[in-house]
């Protein structure tokens, strides 16, 4: 029998593979509660010390499964449940009882870093976590590891690691507009090469979704963890009730 989420046990270790790679592993309803079964149940397991979860085939998960969404608009309750039970295993996820390892996911469709990430990229540096919000930048595994280092290396040349000086100074500003228009200004400069793909990015995005993104994570900065995923429920199911924008539908073909 098909299982869109597998459960493995491994020794100590605890597996969880998102089975669904021709739909690039997208988090139904089902999914949720798949996952939560799994982690209710290991969580109070002695024997489990580490829970590893991954998706098959090329992708890890392209997030929360749109079309579903999308085929239930007319329905807000049903859309209202789902979000409900997503949140809900985002705080389980973030309270689990385990030793916690976790990477930040970059917003690519216009919509706004929920599940948590608006308070947590507070804690990153300078404005690097509106550059990674807005931006949809990547940090590889060891430039990650290497920024929350006590032995802080060298980061990679060409990691945005040794960009920060930059980064810092434009998306300080206080508007999405102000943003991009001292981007353009640094872009120009010599030996800032790197700015133009990612500008070029970030001019293609929803530009709802960037101004509720920067405005998002800046509330993150004095907001607990708890109160961030409150204003994030209330977001998501919003945006995607389509009272505040219908762009997050865009990338679906219908």
């Amino acid at each position: 029998m098909f299982k869109i989420v597998v459960g493995e046990q491994i020794e100590h270790v605890r597996l969880i593979t998102l089975n669904r790679p021709r739909q690039l592993n997208v988090i139904s309803s089902k999914v949720v509660s798949l996952l939560a079964e799994h982690l209710e149940k290991w969580e109070k397991d002695d024997n489990a010390e580490l829970v590893i979860i991954k998706g098959s085939g090329g992708a890890f998960s392209a997030g929360g499964d749109l079309k579903m969404f999308y085929d239930s608009t007319k329905s807000k309750d049903s859309c209202l449940e789902v979000v409900s039970r997503m949140y809900w295993l985002c705080y389980h996820i973030h309270t689990y009882k385990k030793t916690r390892v976790f990477a930040t996911p970059e917003a690519s469709i216009g919509f706004h870093t929920d599940c948590g990430f608006s308070y947590m990229l507070f804690h990153l540096p300078g404005h690097l976590g509106e550059f990674l919000a807005l931006t949809g930048a990547r940090l590889n595994v060891k430039a990650a590891i290497e920024e929350f280092s006590v032995e802080v290396k060298a980061p990679d040349e060409e990691s945005v690691l040794n960009k920060k000086s930059v980064i810092g100074g434009c998306f300080s500003k206080d508007t999405v507009a102000e943003i991009i228009q001292s981007f353009e200004a640094e872009a120009n400069k010599e030996g800032n090469g790197w700015i133009g793909p990612v500008l070029k990015g970030l001019k293609r995005s929803s530009p709802t979704g960037l101004r509720i993104t920067l405005r998002s994570n800046r509330e993150g900065r004095k907001q607990t963890l708890s109160e961030s995923l409150k204003k994030e429920f209330r977001l998501t199911i919003n945006i995607l009730r389509s009272t505040i924008s219908e762009d997050v539908y865009e990338v679906i073909v219908v």
